[in-house]
């Protein structure tokens, strides 16, 4: 095992990738970006205050299965 370590400019490309495979596996299980909503929140809308995580978790969860009335069980 080597103890070299990482040059900064590499670990932030390293990131970089990491994150977007994340955000990738996300948005193909159905998980919507959090913190692409509150940027998106932030920079265009800033009257507006962005809905805590769980709030927007369940917002989009009853968008994309039709909340209570609208929901299927399988």
């Amino acid at each position: 095992m080597s103890t070299e370590l990482v040059p900064v400019g590499q670990h932030q490309a390293h990131r970089r990738v990491w994150r977007r495979l994340v955000q990738t596996a996300r948005l193909c299980c159905g998980i919507p970006d959090y913190d692409n909503y509150v940027r998106h929140v932030l920079e265009n809308h800033p009257d507006r205050t962005p809905m805590d995580y769980p709030t927007f978790f369940r917002e989009r969860q009853e968008a994309r299965y039709g909340g209570k009335n609208g929901g299927r069980c399988c």
